[in-house]
């Protein structure tokens, strides 16, 4: 039996179809408790994100908005805190009992993964974490917010409590209109890997945290 292009691209086409009705939506076990789980794709770029998630009307939503970092999340890279800050957002989330971690494909403050080892290098050899990426003629902080916005409005979060300590994230939802009732700070231990880190994030872009 001889099957002609078009007929592979009909079925392609059929296939396409069908999968695109499945809703991107599934249960997620962890360690830290049973949450759903929801894809997003970014209409600004080929970015996928995601949004993980506990519903409970009855709560207003405890929320982090949490940038991807290979390098602490997945590996536990003592140099940044973003593998505690992340662990601890999903245990008071299920503490809390209702909310979300919007999981934004924006590694290294948005300037991606290969640039931002380039801005270890440069860490390794005494620049702190905001002139590494001057000097790479990067921006501070690339991240902008409207898509978290968005993704927390499609699962009925229009307002929430923000677990957070950079003040940036809460005025940027509040622009995209999301009303945030309250900041929630996240309250990592520093250690000595990290210590010089959180010191630039607070003294020099304004986050509110005591080092």
């Amino acid at each position: 039996m001889i099957i002609t292009d078009y007929e592979k691209l009909s079925f392609m086409l059929s296939k396409k179809q069908e999968t695109s009705i499945i809703q991107a939506d599934a249960i997620l076990p962890t360690k830290f408790g049973t949450f759903r789980i929801r894809a997003f794709h970014d209409h600004t770029g080929p970015e996928e994100h995601a949004l993980l998630y506990l519903e409970n009307p009855e709560i207003t939503p405890l929320v982090r908005v949490h940038s991807e970092c290979l390098t602490g999340d997945a590996f536990g890279s003592l140099r940044c805190d973003c593998g505690p800050q992340l662990e601890t957002s999903m245990k008071e989330i299920q503490e809390h009992g209702s909310g979300a971690i919007v999981y934004l494909k924006q590694e290294g403050r948005g300037i991606g993964l290969y640039a931002k080892m380039q801005a270890y290098a440069l860490q390794d050899k005494g620049y702190d974490t905001l002139d590494a990426n001057l000097e790479l003629g990067l921006p501070a902080d690339a991240r902008t917010y409207q898509i978290a916005a968005e993704m927390l409005k499609s699962i009925g979060y229009h307002e929430l409590y923000l677990l957070t300590n950079n003040p940036e994230k809460r005025l940027q939802l509040i622009e995209n209109g999301i009303e945030v009732k309250s900041r929630v700070p996240i309250v990592i231990i520093p250690s000595e890997h990290n210590r010089s880190y959180l010191r630039t994030k607070a003294t020099r872009m304004g986050h509110l945290l005591k080092v």
